[in-house]
């Protein structure tokens, strides 16, 4: 399914309409929020109205369309504003472009490590597991000064659709080694590059680029068996305030 936010990323406030109603949730004819997947928290946020306010709760598909939860009924055909949580989604872009730099810089180390797990979470910590047989941990840890060298690069970050064949025949294009985003009902998939880095399928939200990031940490690497490695990265929080 292709979400606004991917298009759209910076738009996290959109005048739209109630197109539908069910209990406790309802479709919109458009919205900005970004309903989770590949290991990146839903979106929070609002629906404003003439007559009050609705809490996003959450998100459900059904049917080939994405339905809203929320906390209290809104009318049908009712015009509204759906409002992002700024700062919620960006703490989620920032995680999320921080492991696409790890991400790249573990495949390029590390003789095309796959990715096996994704999680991102809500108190600016993540983890992101590789198949990589024998790795040093502490080879890993040290990829952390790199990591933040390129967040201090400021490198753009940028989206595009390409057909789904031509990703799967681009070495490197599908990073996950069990998992690879659904293409669209049109036939393509979105990627996502960090110019002069890295370019991999996914269908996240970003920053437009990576100095849009705080620095950020390696927390831990934990060993998760013979072949996978765990890496946990956190958000480096500025004195006095959060990211």
């Amino acid at each position: 399914m292709r979400y606004f936010c991917q298009d759209h990323g910076d738009v996290l406030r959109l005048e739209t309409r109630v197109e539908e109603v069910r209990e406790g949730r309802v479709r919109l004819a458009e919205h900005p929020f970004y309903p989770g997947g590949g290991g990146q928290l839903p979106d929070r946020g609002r629906l404003l109205w003439d007559e009050g306010t609705a809490q996003v709760a959450g998100f459900r598909e059904a049917g080939g369309r994405l339905w809203l939860e929320l906390d209290r009924a809104v009318p049908s055909g009712a015009p509204v504003i759906a409002e992002v949580d700024a700062h919620f989604r960006g703490r989620q872009a920032q995680l999320h472009t921080d492991l696409h730099i790890v991400n790249a810089l573990v495949f390029r180390h590390f003789d095309g490590a796959l990715v096996t797990g994704v999680q991102m979470n809500a108190d600016g910590t993540a983890r992101i597991d590789f198949d990589v047989p024998g790795a040093d941990s502490a080879a890993l840890r040290d990829l952390e000064p790199q990591i933040n060298a390129v967040i201090a690069a400021d490198m753009p970050v940028r989206c595009s659709r390409i057909p789904y064949a031509e990703a799967a025949a681009e070495p490197g294009l599908l990073r996950s080694q069990s998992v690879a985003p659904p293409p669209d009902p049109d036939g393509t998939i979105r990627v996502v590059e960090i110019v002069g880095l890295d370019r991999q399928a996914c269908g996240g939200t970003h920053l437009a680029s990576t100095g849009g990031s705080v620095p950020v940490r390696i927390a831990k690497v934990d060993n998760k068996g013979r072949k996978n490695r765990r890496i946990r990265i956190a958000l480096v929080e500025p004195a006095g305030g959060g990211a």
